[in-house]
């Protein structure tokens, strides 16, 4: 079986219940719309997390969210096919699969492009305080450029993101003492691009952590749903 949930924030508790009930193998894949937690120290700290999840009944195919480190930029890790596509995995834990952006995987004979990554609103607090933020936590402009001629060439069934394209934005969701006209919103202004420019059958997303949907836009984060 293939499920799929929100962001996460490395506390698995959820999961590791719902594979107590379910009784889950590590054949059974658990989609994560970013923000997993997994890499957000990106130090020896999140091998604590890491050697929690090795043992888990499932296999992970994690989205890239913003608040960590990009997988591709870490040197522990290499690449294998998955599903038809790349992911990024380290060989002492191979039930942690990380999407590629701008790839196309297959699951459940559907077409499903990945488009990780999002702005973090509490981007200057951070860096104020000394903690975690990365350059790299939004898709780059060549990626984005790959994702928009993918859509022109290939018919896609699903697509997977952390974030939302902007006109479906949750604004009942926003936190009143962040100021949206200091956002960057370029991230969910492109993936107004990609909702406009392709003819997909659904959208999952995580990052707001609300639980609605809108259109055939389903935001995630607690719920555990089959995907």
């Amino acid at each position: 079986m293939i499920y799929i949930t929100g962001d996460k924030h490395a506390d698995f508790s959820l999961i590791f219940e719902f594979c107590k009930n379910y009784k889950t193998t590590k054949d059974d894949i658990m989609i994560i719309l970013g923000d997993s937690g997994i890499n957000y120290y990106n130090n020896q700290y999140d091998y604590i997390l890491k050697d929690k999840l090795k043992s888990v009944p499932l296999t992970f195919f994690i989205i890239h969210g913003n608040h960590e480190e990009r997988t591709e930029n870490i040197k522990s890790y290499k690449t294998k096919v998955f599903h038809k596509g790349i992911v990024y995995y380290e060989e002492e834990y191979p039930n942690l699969l990380f999407a590629k952006d701008s790839t196309i995987y297959e699951f459940n004979k559907k077409q499903v492009l990945v488009l990780g990554g999002a702005y973090s609103i509490d981007k200057d607090y951070r860096l104020l305080m000394g903690y975690n933020w990365y350059p790299s936590e939004q898709m780059s402009d060549d990626d984005k450029k790959k994702a928009l001629e993918i859509i022109k060439s290939k018919k896609i069934d699903i697509i997977l993101s952390h974030t939302c394209p902007y006109k479906y934005l949750p604004r009942e969701v926003f936190l009143s003492n962040v100021n949206p006209n200091l956002v960057d919103y370029s991230m969910e202004y492109f993936l107004d691009q990609v909702e406009e420019s392709n003819n997909y059958a659904l959208w999952y997303c995580g990052h707001f952590h609300t639980e609605k949907v809108i259109d055939k836009i389903i935001f995630m984060y607690n719920d555990i749903k089959e995907f």
